[in-house]
């Protein structure tokens, strides 16, 4: 089979197209025939090698987002069956309950092989059914993104109908949360320094949008479209850079979510406390969560917005596409 591989972590040019022998399930596994798989930032943060959360294995296979179809099982599986098309969930031992700290290390394209190949094998208890409207390549873009939006918005505190949400950027995080509380009845806020793509999000229903480079106190901006009451739920993505203005953003007893940490700068806590703001950090989610996700997915028929697709041979190009941060939505790669 082929496979991308890194066998050094520095840069994006170090990517090499290998090939490898065809993957054969052992008792509980499943051998998936990969379709599709899609880029996250983090991604590129361990091409490059900026990536600080977990050591990286020498020719790693990249990417955590794929999915495929199930071409064989090994003994005693029961949850999959050939035939049957999957994802799989970005830290396979993340199964259900709260994070913990031995489940980094069964992380997708990071701290074990990920799936930009043409097979790849998963322990059963890894992987997920993918909504039956979707493609591979809409499904290749769920695993990280997705979840990590819908713990964001469901994950602490519910998001309810009416209620407003703040979503830094049109990255991939940042427009599933805009489509999953669009489908919660509630009202979007969209920030980006492009009118181009603010002109995109509006149309797919964010109510408001603020141009971040024309307007710098995009935090006041904020408050005056909520009325001064703030935002209740702030997917932030930014990192320290912007986090400072997500919770001046946030209503009274609100919640940020930091996700990225695309800047650098420092922390006055003294608005956290003074405003009950609740700054809470993810780390994607549990394969309990990308259930309850697609099952959300599946009732109101949301396909998930794809920037651009890449052919498997041409893997390093949706990589420097994801680098140019042009796009709106997600990078796919057909396999």
């Amino acid at each position: 089979m082929r496979a991308w591989s890194l066998p050094r972590p520095d840069s994006i040019d170090a990517l090499a197209l290998t090939e490898r022998p065809d993957p054969r399930p052992g008792p509980g596994q499943v051998v998936v025939r990969m379709r599709a798989a899609s880029l996250n930032f983090r991604d590129l943060a361990i091409a490059t090698g900026k990536y600080m959360m977990s050591p990286i294995p020498p020719d790693l296979v990249p990417l955590s987002d794929g999915a495929g179809e199930v071409v064989e099982c090994g003994p005693g599986v029961t949850r999959v069956a050939p035939g049957d098309r999957v994802a799989g969930i970005f830290m396979q031992g993340w199964l259900g309950g709260d994070i913990e700290s031995e489940f980094g290390a069964t992380a997708l394209g990071g701290a074990i092989d990920g799936v930009l190949a043409d097979y790849r094998v998963f322990d059963e208890t890894g992987l997920v059914k993918i909504p039956g409207h979707v493609d591979f390549r809409e499904a290749a873009t769920l695993p990280c993104a997705a979840v990590t939006a819908w713990n964001a918005l469901y994950g602490l505190k519910p998001l309810l109908p009416g209620q407003t949400v703040l979503v830094l950027g049109t990255g991939g995080v940042s427009i599933f949360a805009l489509q999953f509380a669009r489908a919660a009845g509630a009202q979007v806020i969209a920030t980006s320094s492009s009118d181009a793509k603010l002109d995109r999000v509006r149309a797919m229903g964010a109510a408001h949008t603020i141009n971040y480079h024309t307007t710098e106190d995009w935090a006041a901006e904020v408050r005056r479209l909520t009325e001064g009451r703030g935002a209740d739920h702030v997917v932030e993505v930014g990192g320290p850079g912007t986090l400072q203005r997500s919770i001046a953003s946030a209503k009274l007893g609100g919640i940020v979510t930091l996700i990225g940490v695309l800047t650098r700068g420092q922390i006055d806590p003294l608005p956290i406390l003074g405003g009950g703001v609740t700054v809470r950090g993810v780390f994607v989610g549990s394969r309990a969560m990308f259930e309850d996700m697609n099952r959300a997915i599946m009732a109101n028929g949301i396909r998930p917005v794809i920037d651009k697709v890449f052919p498997f041979e041409d893997a390093p190009a949706a990589y420097r596409h994801l680098k140019s941060a042009t796009h709106v939505g997600k990078v796919v790669i057909d396999i």
